[in-house]
């Protein structure tokens, strides 16, 4: 009987496990995050990458200039030549402090992740564990009426386990997914040297400004489980134990799948609301 109740609290304690370090990454910034030893490649990789951003930068002016250009008389205006050498400016110092932006933008949207955590009233996620009720009910049972609750436990262990890595993974995507924006930023914010090729930039801005949302998202889905999670699941103590424990976990699995479907659309979720 103890291994029943064992294995449960086990694959509980792993949902605990995986729900608190959600809480810990997402208050972290990718500098940190690791240590800050995956950061310091990802500096070294966008200020190599800086270099090549930069020739294209001067293409993508010289394009923009032929094409917004009705003929070269037209360059030949001093406010229209004083137009295109302040975009030109801008642009560079886009790309060589693009760095600076990004962070700037994610320490924006994290003070905002910051307040949502304050305004809840929640440190951190809430604990689950087995009821007392079902584990004296467990305890209670003899060999042949536990035949059937070790299937139940195995089958809702796994299922949470499931669960819990596949939410933890798509928390850890998101951090995957800044590395990689920042990593190779200068060659989108390039583009913005050219009036026809800017669009891709402004893009690639929407689309970064959207991963560090996703942030917000996941604490939000967070909150509302754990406020779903508060009150244990309601148990009739005179049923049979297996339907006990099958009613129980359940109701369990129902409430993680709801958060772990958040958590993984929380990308769909952000770009619906800003219209990507």
């Amino acid at each position: 009987m103890n291994w029943i109740v064992g294995n449960l609290q086990n694959a509980l304690d792993t949902w605990n496990e995986k729900q608190t370090e959600i809480w810990t990454i997402i208050s972290q910034s990718p500098t940190e995050f690791k240590n800050g030893q995956i950061w310091n490649v990802i500096v070294n990789i966008h200020g190599a990458v800086q270099a090549i951003a930069l020739a294209l930068l001067v293409i993508f002016f010289l394009v923009g200039v032929i094409k917004t250009c009705g003929s070269i008389s037209e360059l030949k205006k001093p406010e229209h030549a004083f137009k295109l050498f302040i975009r030109f400016a801008i642009v560079k110092i886009v790309v060589t402090q693009g760095m600076e932006l990004l962070t700037s933008i994610f320490r924006i949207i994290q003070g905002s992740i910051s307040t949502i955590i304050t305004a809840s009233g929640m440190g951190s996620a809430s604990s689950l564990s087995l009821p007392q009720e079902i584990i004296t009910s467990i305890e209670g049972c003899n060999f042949f009426e536990s035949i059937p609750l070790w299937a139940v436990t195995l089958i809702g262990g796994l299922l949470v386990t499931v669960l819990s890595f596949i939410m933890i993974l798509s928390v850890y995507g998101r951090f995957f997914k800044l590395y990689l924006y920042t990593a190779i930023a200068p060659i989108p914010l390039s583009t913005f040297a050219g009036e026809p090729s800017q669009q891709v930039g402004k893009s690639f801005l929407k689309s970064y400004c959207a991963v560090c949302l996703e942030g917000a998202i996941i604490v939000l889905a967070c909150i509302i489980f754990s406020v779903f999670a508060a009150s244990n699941p309601e148990v009739d103590p005179n049923s049979a134990p297996v339907t006990q424990v099958w009613s129980y976990i359940g109701e369990v699995v129902f409430n993680m799948l709801v958060l772990v479907s958040t958590v993984k659309m929380s990308d769909r979720v952000v770009r619906e609301m800003m219209g990507l």
